[in-house]
């Protein structure tokens, strides 16, 4: 990881054009990327693109669709295999520019590479299994068969939290099933995935199936067939996908991930130290930046106090700077905006609870980088801002319940409903827990981050998207529409 990471800084100052067709583009306009963690740091540039530069983007992907379109299945697999062994190959590279672009740590960072690894291969083998004719029922004098065809040209619209895993995984589930792609990936986090178009030309994907602009995401949604967005673009991207007559012929499909107010509900009777162990990792890894972050500690009044001071113990040891420094738990937020919100957030917790622990405008001999201790804010009603809004940082807040019930209403009572978890060592309690704890990736006796493809097909309930299931057995369905054929001799 310390060869990847000087690898990197070698290649700093670098600019990337926009991808279109197999073409490099160069645009008048270029956006610089700084390290969240130390800002003196330049990573590079992109270049910035405009509404012509996306209308281009999307010809280019119509012109290729007629042909990718027909390869098939298991061929198209067979480039997301190459894709994946060259990313293994290079894993700590790519890893390495997580730490500088997204300010992951070395395990954060390697974890999300590790998971786009995990996307392709897991997309490539379920798309060979799509391709073949689907049987029916047999039917005397007729041969009926259910073929699923890949829908057009999609626009794929990344968040920063997961640059790689997420971005390549939305692309690669579209490009797999036959569709072509252009990719807007988030302006914070562009350079991954400018890398990871490395890999595609490497793999010889043919020019004009994946295109990748930066730039403005909303310019993309009205002229094409499928949009793929993340959080924060949700609603706009969905109130504006709504299928043009004039440009389209189809309704059009919307899939989307967003945010999340997740809870770890921490029953009666429950050590605490064992909670506390996953409740920290949950609500902080990463800075608190993942929709499955914990967000709400809900504790049985029995256990509070004692769940309390563990998760201030635990939380108040985690060291805080560079995450190029492996010996840093925790890196800086994404941006100054992000900064400001959560900043924000925190004040308003001064006055809906207690804050225990961090609160501090800026940690003492900090370097120049956006960064926040973890928060906790104790004895917070579960109406209260901070219990409500998804806050996007490390900042906790902590609600006392009564009793289980009490517990549980507390845990359904937001508009979010992605990510949650209960500790409990009653069979009933989570044996309820399993029925009425409403999200879409409930863990039982564990935290409520870190799903694996396959393993936990992850999307939410409610305001935290369309419950896709990314990494699910049925996930590509998204992507695909089903053909019924019948001939009669």
């Amino acid at each position: 990881m310390k060869e990847a990471l000087e690898l990197v800084r070698r290649q700093l100052g670098r600019s990337y054009p926009l991808i279109i067709g197999g073409e490099q583009i160069e645009t008048r306009g270029r956006v610089e990327l700084r390290n969240p963690a130390n800002r003196d740091e330049v990573l590079g540039s992109v270049a910035s693109g405009e509404p012509a530069h996306a209308e281009q983007a999307i010809a280019a992907a119509q012109k290729a669709f007629s042909s990718w379109s027909q390869v098939p299945a298991e061929v198209r697999a067979r480039y997301l295999v190459k894709v994946a062994a060259l990313l293994r190959r290079r894993i700590y590279e790519f890893s390495a520019w997580m730490v500088v672009e997204a300010s992951k740590t070395w395990l954060e960072a390697y974890a999300d590479a590790a998971e786009a690894v995990d996307f392709l291969e897991f997309y490539a083998r379920e798309a060979v299994k799509f391709g073949a004719p689907h049987p029916t029922t047999p039917y005397p004098g007729e041969e009926n068969e259910v073929r699923y065809l890949p829908l057009g040209v999609g626009a794929i619209i990344s968040p920063w939290n997961f640059p790689l895993a997420i971005m390549a995984g939305m692309t690669v589930a579209a490009v797999v099933t036959g569709n072509t792609v252009v990719v807007k990936p988030a302006e914070q986090t562009p350079i991954i995935a400018a890398k990871f178009f490395e890999l595609l030309e490497e793999a010889s994907l043919p020019p004009g199936v994946a295109n990748l602009i930066f730039g403005d995401g909303e310019t993309l949604c009205r002229p094409v067939h499928l949009v793929y967005g993340q959080p924060g673009c949700g609603a706009a991207y969905l109130s504006q996908s709504g299928a043009d007559p004039a440009r389209s012929k189809m309704a059009k499909k919307v899939v989307l991930e967003m945010g999340g107010k997740d809870a770890i509900l921490v029953d009666a009777g429950v050590d605490p130290d064992v909670a506390a162990e996953g409740i920290v990792a949950a609500a902080f890894g990463f800075q608190g930046q993942k929709c499955s972050a914990c967000s709400r500690l809900i504790v049985h009044q029995d256990n509070y106090d004692a769940v309390l001071e563990k998760v201030v113990s635990r939380a108040s040891q985690l060291t805080l700077g560079d995450p190029a420094d492996n010996a840093n738990a925790l890196g800086a937020v994404i941006d100054a905006d992000a900064y400001r919100k959560i900043h924000s957030y925190i004040e308003i917790g001064r006055g809906e609870g207690r804050v225990v622990l961090g609160g501090e405008q800026r940690p003492e001999n900090s370097p120049n980088g956006y960064f926040i201790r973890p928060v906790v804010v104790a004895d917070v009603e579960s109406k209260a801002r901070i219990a409500q809004e998804e806050i996007f940082g490390p900042v906790l807040a902590m609600i006392k319940a009564r009793d289980f019930d009490h517990a549980l209403a507390i845990a359904n009572d937001t508009d979010y409903a992605l990510t949650g978890s209960c500790y409990s060592n009653n069979r009933a309690h989570l044996e309820r827990a399993r029925h009425e704890f409403h999200v879409g990736n409930l863990y039982l006796n564990r935290k409520c981050t870190g799903a694996l493809v396959d393993v936990q097909p992850f999307g939410g309930f409610n305001l935290s998207g369309t419950d896709s299931k990314a990494g699910g057995r049925d996930y590509l369905l998204h992507f695909l529409q089903a053909k019924s054929i019948t001939e009669r001799w």
